[in-house]
């Protein structure tokens, strides 16, 4: 796999519904994760390049995309959807050799890329205001509206699918975006948005610059422009786009880490859990926010539910991301090296399973046998921080209190589960679970473009996906007129 499948030059920024150059001229080299070979390169882009960006948003707002009406809007990002599934299958190995994911994860990607378009294009006019009783004499009642230019700054992960719960949302409510992708990958970011131009979005609407974090990145979060800014990512990168976007006093949606459980009781179908249980925590190589890192066991079922989870484990095969096996490599070697810090302070641990390497796996590839560990205290550093590789720990409890202070026992608060067929331990956890998702008999609902996704402490704050994603990106205004 080469960059022939691509239709536009990835050295170039798309800008004002061009390909232009950046201003300084400079690239970044692009690594296959698969087996660490030079793929190509993609634009650096600097400060200039989002100050060129913010301002052809601005002008997209006064012009064109401005004008817009809602149901006009709707329709371009419905088109867009319909470009995204005729261009899937390419869409699909674009995003396979930039991230390192298996074939069949990307193609899931490449459909929730199309399912948010599809969503957001439909909901694009059904965003209402509402009246509120007053006093005599007045008709109060309340506008949507955008916040103007929304900066987005994207991970390497899940590039398609944070595209679209993000940029899907903002462009929906007519705001105008500048999009910042990781370096790392951002082949389909640059695509999705020549589709965009090609289904009737105007110049200026969606601008995106690739380019380092420090640079491209960090000038898109502090520009005076920007009246919203959306950030997925890590802690410590989040902490740095909150202080920068404080400076100009504008609202940011920040979607963070997590440490995220599953807890089974002894009354759960482990049978039915049990897909969940590994699938949540090895999907695209661990490397996902929402990964089931943690698997809290009662003790009823424990040693039953660890012997079913290591044999599954033990099946499962790591390889290139074409081989379409069920893990492929970590993003880069500076997160192999990441994983692998975590895996050498799990040295004192017992590892239940390990997964295997394919004898097709090249050298030079990122890879990281997803390894199982047990009877893992819930204080040791491997079940309270994220690993983002494929890792996974086991732990006990005796009791439904226990089992709660565990699971709620980490800085972060992204999603938990609960497998158990007690309905009203359903509800009472479901309530107590400090968690922004949590399901019940299910993890991840098959990804969920219409649920509310976000979580709270070092997980992050706003939320994205589903209609409540609207809310975030438009800004409420009161009208109250006085007409005796």
């Amino acid at each position: 796999m080469a960059l022939e499948d691509l239709w536009f030059n990835p050295a170039l920024c798309f800008i004002n519904g061009a390909w232009v150059t950046p201003e300084a001229g400079q690239t970044l080299g692009l690594s296959n994760p698969s087996d660490g070979s030079d793929i190509g390169e993609i634009a650096r882009g600097t400060a200039a390049d989002i100050d060129r960006a913010v301002l052809a948003a601005e002008a997209a707002l006064a012009g064109e995309w401005g004008r817009m009406s809602a149901p006009e809007r709707g329709r371009v990002l419905s088109r867009t959807g319909q470009l995204v599934l005729e261009h899937a299958d390419r869409l699909a190995r674009i995003e396979a050799m930039d991230v390192g994911k298996p074939l069949k994860q990307a193609m899931a990607d490449v459909m929730a890329l199309a399912r948010y378009m599809e969503f957001y294009g439909g909901a694009a006019d059904k965003l209402h205001g509402s009246t509120i009783p007053y006093l005599d004499g007045y008709t109060v009642y309340t506008l949507r509206q955008p916040h103007g230019v929304t900066g987005h700054i994207i991970p390497w992960n899940y590039p398609m699918q944070i595209i679209g719960r993000s940029v899907g949302a903002a462009l929906a409510t007519g705001n105008a975006a500048v999009l910042k992708p990781a370096e790392q990958a951002c082949l389909t970011a640059l695509a999705f948005a020549d589709l965009a131009r090609q289904a009737g979005l105007p110049a200026g609407a969606l601008n995106v610059v690739p380019g380092l974090g420090n640079e491209a990145g960090a000038a898109l979060t502090s520009h005076p422009g920007v009246n919203h800014i959306s950030f997925t990512g890590s802690v410590g990168v989040g902490r740095l786009i909150q202080a920068g976007a404080a400076q100009n006093v504008v609202p940011v949606t920040l979607e963070l880490g997590g440490k995220s459980p599953q807890l089974v009781f002894d009354d759960a179908d482990i049978d039915a859990a049990l897909p969940f249980l590994v699938n949540a925590g090895i999907q695209n190589a661990g490397q996902t926010c929402s990964a089931a890192s943690r698997i809290l066991v009662q003790r009823g079922v424990y040693d039953q539910v660890l012997a079913k989870m290591a044999a599954r484990y033990s099946a499962l095969r790591v390889g290139p991301a074409l081989q379409d096996l069920d893990v492929g490599p970590l993003i880069s070697a500076r997160q192999k090296q990441v994983v692998d810090g975590f895996l050498t302070r799990g040295a004192d641990l017992e590892v239940a399973a390990r997964g295997q390497f394919v004898a097709e796996a090249p050298i030079g590839g990122h890879y990281v046998a997803p390894t199982l560990f047990a009877g893992v205290s819930p204080d040791h550093s491997l079940a309270q921080e994220e690993i983002f590789g494929p890792v996974q720990v086991v732990i006990p409890f005796e009791d439904e209190a226990e089992a709660l202070a565990i699971a709620n026992g980490t800085a972060y608060g992204l999603v938990a589960s609960v497998w158990s067929a007690d309905g009203a331990r359903q509800m009472r956890l479901a309530r107590q679970l400090r968690a922004g998702q949590v399901f019940l008999n299910n993890y991840g609902a098959g990804g969920g473009v219409e649920l509310p996704f976000g979580g709270s402490g070092l997980s992050g704050h706003g939320r994205e996906k589903g209609f409540e994603a609207l809310y975030g990106f438009s800004s409420l205004k009161t009208v109250a007129a006085f007409h005796g």
